[in-house]
């Protein structure tokens, strides 16, 4: 009979421990209310709080990773864009993000929505597909000193994808095909005065040795009748005995 009076209070007792014992992990901590007013902030390992008199708020201090849905974006140049991106950030006052705003990750979420909107429309589009680092700096800087007094960090914004109009596709794809072509004519017409120099360099080298002529034409005749299946015969002739017919003609 005394025993069974005592259950409910052993119950009660346990259940006060149990809320009053707390254990915050590494990478958490726990800001405090007591009776409504911030007390401080603790952890990480075992904390002792007050029921019913102290409430508690657990952070993740931890860098967290933010998707940036895609925003519909008019460049500068007008045209139509859909850019989404991600947001790396860690919260540095665990107190001000607890206090100073009602919903810390969705606050962070809609200032990094606004703000991709707001800097990629600074830009044309040749400058945004080719200065990804420059605008990746410049949105880390704006959200940062944006979340700042919410005790956030942003330590890296990045653009993941950027998509364009199909028909804006389509002209950059032929804008890029007429560039191919274009470097290809300028190292085939490169190729072409390299090779002519060279000719007339060798040109002037056998102007002024009959012999070499000779052994060049020699082995210009061995190079045609060679080769499988070919039945030409060539005979060469001194150049000198060709002159010597050539004179006798006249």
């Amino acid at each position: 009979m005394f025993g069974s009076t005592f259950i409910p209070f052993i119950v009660i007792l346990f259940i006060l421990l149990a809320n009053m014992i707390k254990i915050v992990n590494q990478y958490e901590r726990i800001v405090i209310f007591t009776l409504g007013k911030f007390t401080g902030v603790k952890g990480p390992g075992l904390i002792i709080i007050i029921p019913l008199i102290q409430k508690i708020r657990k952070v993740d201090i931890r860098t967290l990773t933010m998707d940036i849905p895609p925003q519909d974006i008019i460049s500068k140049d007008n045209v139509t864009l859909k850019v989404n991106g991600v947001a790396y950030f860690r919260v540095e006052a665990p107190a001000k993000a607890i206090i100073e705003v009602e919903d810390y990750l969705m606050a962070t979420g809609q200032i990094a929505q606004t703000t991709l909107r707001s800097v990629i429309g600074q830009f044309e589009l040749d400058e945004i597909l080719s200065q990804r680092d420059t605008i990746n700096h410049k949105l880390q800087s704006i959200i940062d000193d944006q979340t700042e007094p919410w005790g956030i960090k942003v330590s890296a914004v990045e653009v993941k994808a950027i998509d364009l109009p199909i028909e804006m596709q389509r002209a950059m794809a032929k804008q890029a095909q007429a560039e191919r072509e274009k470097r290809a004519k300028v190292i085939s017409a490169e190729g072409e005065l390299v090779a002519s120099e060279k000719l007339a360099k060798a040109a002037a080298i056998l102007d002024q040795n009959k012999n070499a002529i000779i052994l060049r034409y020699l082995d210009t005749m061995k190079e045609i009748s060679s080769g499988e299946g070919r039945s030409t015969t060539f005979f060469p002739l001194p150049i000198d005995f060709l002159n010597t017919v050539k004179d006798n003609l006249k």
